[in-house]
């Protein structure tokens, strides 16, 4: 009898069972380092909502590691960095946690590019960050952001929103250092807040800003056809027409001042019908 088919036969199936015990052993690690990933999440969530940011973000680092595809270890962790972000506070460890956060929601992005949550996450933190030293190139990366979920979902107000009060706060941001540099080169013939500008200084400021307006003014509209309550956006739509305002002489300006002054009395209203609601409730 030939026994070396035989020996072969059992060589092959030892290499076999060698490779499926292999198997199940890394089959049986992952599933052990997922179990253990997503216990520590509860464990984090759970750290997270008691205010224990730092310890909630390093159960949130440890999920991660463990379980690359648990998305909500990722996201937890940006949204604990986020928390923990102070905005205007301009110290060298608060911007760092800032960056952490951005950097932690792109980390969500790049597993997920339509995550709306990591959208509004880079959006809020770049806004905070751009406010205190003012840079404006960072107020405009917050915006592309919240334009991302436009594009993802057009039916969400508060995208909108975002960027009409970004578009905001970079003209009025202009309208103030326009005056700022008039007064100076005019220190006998000052220009208040409330005055118009100068023709000259006014034509400047809308070829520089009237687009940027005319964009705020059209999201926030937007904003309050998707949900015509928004009161903060009613408002934003108000301080956007008096810049607006600021770019045309009268009888314009005194139509649009008036637009404005009817969309603040707009804010009371509804905020008088929620208190008197709540109040009932």
């Amino acid at each position: 009898m030939n026994v070396q088919p035989i020996i072969h036969s059992h060589r092959r199936a030892a290499r076999v069972f060698g490779v499926v015990a292999v198997l199940v052993t890394l089959f049986s690690a992952a599933g052990c380092n997922r179990l253990k990933a997503r216990d520590l999440l509860n464990k984090g969530v759970a750290a997270f909502k008691n205010g224990q940011y730092d310890s909630s973000i390093e159960d949130f680092k440890q999920a991660k590691d463990l379980d690359p595809t648990l998305l909500n270890a990722r996201l937890y962790l940006a949204t604990a960095y986020a928390t923990e972000y102070i905005p205007g506070a301009p110290s060298d460890e608060n911007v760092r946690v800032g960056q952490q956060a951005v950097s932690e929601f792109q980390d969500v992005l790049s597993v997920d590019a339509s995550n709306l949550s990591a959208l509004d996450g880079i959006g809020s933190i770049l806004y905070n960050m751009a406010g205190t030293p003012f840079d404006p190139d960072k107020y405009q990366e917050s915006k592309k952001y919240h334009q991302k979920h436009i594009e993802l979902k057009s039916d969400d107000p508060e995208p909108y929103y975002w960027v009409g009060v970004i578009d905001w706060t970079l003209s009025y941001r202009g309208n103030a250092e326009a005056r700022q540099a008039y007064n100076i080169q005019n220190p006998k013939k000052q220009v208040k807040e409330a005055d118009p500008l100068a023709d000259k200084v006014r034509e400047q400021f809308a070829q520089q800003y009237g687009n940027l307006v005319d964009e705020g003014l059209m999201m926030l509209q937007k904003a309050t056809e998707l949900r015509p309550d928004y009161a903060d956006a009613i408002a934003y739509q108000s301080l956007l027409l008096r810049q607006k305002a600021d770019m045309s002489d009268n009888p314009t300006r005194a139509s649009l001042e008036k637009q404005a002054d009817d969309l603040l009395d707009k804010v009371k209203e509804i905020k008088q019908k929620i208190a008197e609601k709540e109040s009932k409730s």
